[in-house]
């Protein structure tokens, strides 16, 4: 059986991949956020995961504001990165993993979930900046189920949709009968706004609220509107709703074994949190 040992939650700050692409990760304005991933790549290496889950928003490549699913489950055996136009290096293919993904797509739509699935899927920097930061070294033998949550057009999926699909998906991973070892990668956010009037915002207060939420009392966080949690996190702090999957995916209970949290980041609150699943 499957076996969904943990999960890392990371922001996916484009700026990110820029600076480890030019080599700049010694540089004070980023050690001190990047230093924070030394012990999850040790974590990562000790549990030796097949497959990632990775919980992201896409930034334009697959949908746009014309065509925006709210959940989007990639089904292909590859998927191959695209210049965004933010100067960061595409990436190498990074393998699927198809019968996980079939599932998952099956599992949720069982549970009456209306998902996008997609046999053709590129990837943007909010999955392949995270892949650099947990295997620097090169590109990682995990295969990747891509699982994309709306967090740009509204309406947006609720706290409470998002903690019940990631739930969903935890459910189909537990029954998947294959021998393989899961890992859950959620990207996003923290708080932060990059246009308008609150350009810049970040709410260190709804962050620590949101980190120790997310360990063992993620419906604390269901309480929130989407709205809500624009005003309280930035407009594009709401891809806390992808933590919320991801937390979702985990189960009941966790157990918290990392946590960084570093401002800024490119006008960003960026974080890094480790749970390993009861």
């Amino acid at each position: 059986m499957a076996e969904l040992f943990g999960g890392v939650s990371t922001s996916h700050v484009p700026a990110i991949g820029r600076a480890i692409a030019r080599g700049l990760q010694g540089e004070p304005y980023w050690k001190p956020f990047l230093d924070g991933f030394v012990g999850v790549r040790a974590w990562l290496a000790q549990q030796r995961p097949d497959v990632a889950i990775v919980v992201y928003n896409d930034h334009g490549l697959n949908f746009f504001l014309d065509k925006m699913p709210t959940f989007a489950v990639g089904a292909a055996p590859e998927y191959l990165s695209a210049d965004e136009g933010w100067g960061i290096p595409t990436i190498a293919p990074v393998p699927g993993d198809q019968d996980l993904s079939w599932a998952i797509i099956n599992g949720v739509v069982e549970e009456e979930f209306d998902v996008v699935t997609c046999q053709e899927m590129l990837i943007d920097h909010a999955v392949t900046v995270p892949l650099q930061l947990l295997w620097p070294d090169g590109p990682p033998r995990v295969r990747i189920v891509p699982i994309c949550v709306n967090t740009v057009q509204h309406p947006l999926p609720s706290p409470a949709r998002c903690l019940k699909f990631g739930r969903a998906i935890g459910r189909a991973v537990a029954a998947y009968p294959a021998d393989v070892r899961v890992v859950v990668i959620s990207t996003g956010g923290l708080s932060h706004q990059l246009e308008g009037e609150r350009a810049g915002f970040i709410n260190p207060e709804f962050d620590a609220l949101c980190l120790n939420a997310i360990v063992n009392e993620p419906a604390r966080l269901t309480v929130y509107s989407p709205r809500e949690l624009v005003a309280l996190s930035g407009s594009q702090g709401v891809e806390i709703l992808n933590w919320i999957v991801g937390r979702g995916i985990l189960g009941s209970t966790a157990r918290e074994i990392l946590r960084n949290y570093h401002i800024p980041i490119s006008n960003t609150a960026a974080a890094v949190q480790v749970l390993e699943a009861a």
